[in-house]
Parts: C-alpha cells; sequence; structure tokens
C-alpha cells in the first residue's frame, strides 16, 4: 500500500520524505489555508519536491469553472492529481480531464454507487472518507472492502485512496482490505511506530545498559 501524507506543510513532507514515507501527497483548501500560503505556490513546491502524484483540488462548484481551474493546476506540474468533489459537475469534469491524459483524484466519496461512478468517469483515484463515516456510526472500512470488490470484479483501474484516516489502526486495516493508498497527516503515519510493548522492552534495555556501564562510544 502506497503512502500519501494529508498536508501542505513542507517540511513534514521533508522529514517523511526522507525516510521513504511518502509515495504522494494531498492537499485541499483546508489545509493551504493552515498552511497559510498561496495555493499555487505551495503546491509547485511540494510537486518539486516528491515524484508521486500532489493532488490539488479546485475550489470551483459548477464543471466549466472546475475544468479551467483543474487545466490551470495541471500546469504547476506533470505529477498533479486534480481534485475534484464527488459531484455531477465534478465527474463531468474528471471525465474531460482523465480524457486529456490528466491525473484526477475524486474526492469526498461516501458510497460504494460514487465510485462506481468515478471509476466510469475514468478518476485515477477515488477517496472514500473512512472517519467521516465513523463519526456518524457508519462503517468506512466496510466501505473500502465493497469498492474494492467491485473494482476487482470488473478490472476498474482506479486507484483506492482511502482518506480521511484518523488513527494507525486505520492505516494497517486499510492495508488488510487492499486499498491501493491510504493519505493521511504526518502525525498518524509517524504513530505507526509506536506500541506500549516497544517502549516496555526498550525501557528494560535502557536499565540494563546502565546497569552494566556498556558504552559503544
Amino acid at each position: 500500500m502506497k503512502f500519501f501524507v494529508d498536508t501542505a506543510e513542507i517540511d513534514q513532507i521533508k522529514e517523511l520524505h526522507a525516510l521513504g514515507m511518502v509515495d504522494g501527497v494531498t492537499t485541499n483548501p483546508s489545509l493551504i489555508a493552515k498552511s497559510g500560503r498561496d495555493i499555487l505556490e505551495v503546491t509547485k513546491e511540494i510537486c518539486d519536491l516528491v515524484d508521486g502524484p500532489v493532488s490539488a483540488e479546485v475550489v470551483a462548484l459548477d464543471a466549466e469553472t472546475m475544468l479551467a481551474e483543474g487545466r490551470k493546476l495541471a500546469k504547476i506540474a506533470d505529477n498533479i492529481a486534480v481534485k475534484v468533489p464527488l459531484t455531477w459537475a465534478g465527474l463531468q469534469t474528471c471525465k474531460a480531464l482523465s480524457d486529456d491524459g490528466i491525473m484526477v483524484n475524486v474526492t469526498l466519496c461516501f458510497s460504494a454507487n460514487q465510485a462506481l461512478l468515478a471509476a466510469k468517469a475514468g478518476a485515477t483515484f477515488i477517496s472514500p472518507f473512512i472517519g467521516r463515516l465513523d463519526d456518524i456510526n457508519l462503517d468506512g472500512l466496510q466501505l473500502i472492502e465493497d469498492i474494492r470488490t467491485i473494482y476487482d470484479n470488473y478490472g476498474f483501474e482506479t486507484n483506492i485512496l482511502a482518506a480521511s484516516i484518523r488513527s494507525a489502526n486505520h492505516m494497517s486495516d486499510c492495508a488488510k482490505i487492499g486499498a491501493d493508498v491510504a493519505t493521511a497527516p504526518p502525525a498518524v503515519i509517524k504513530a505507526m511506530a509506536n506500541h506500549i510493548l516497544t517502549d516496555k522492552g526498550l525501557a528494560g534495555f535502557m536499565a540494563d545498559v546502565k546497569k552494566a556501564n556498556i558504552k559503544i562510544l
């Protein structure tokens, strides 16, 4: 499973990229706003930093303007994936951009039917939102599983990009189900390294090191 990092903070991307933990980046208007930077400027910097897909989201709601925005964003770099919402206008935009050979990430997916439509429209990525479904007592992971079944049944090449990841458990669960990609905040990716038994074992090792006065340097 590929890891995309869900942030517009350059320093966080650099840290994870240095460890090989970044296969791509997802951004959205909210993340850009938090960074306090111009959307075109920060997106270009991210594209120069990573080789994988960088999702940059349109802000219009009608298909004509979405398409114009998407084409402008796609000119930033060859690894741009234009991010559009899963609305009828978003699907129209997805079809037009994908026909032009531009990567498209269809976002805000909450049902298998929506995912099926996105694949038919030529989406490169479909982004089901796990955490937001869990928030309203629906099973976000079940949606990932349903989409995986449908795509495998018919050979759709659209990548399942699990989004709205809230925990390290979400990451491993998505990997077990067969998501192609999971996008998560830097803190969640780092939390995957944590385990209480690792901490306990390390504390025991360090106590022995101190007791035996072991030194390497």
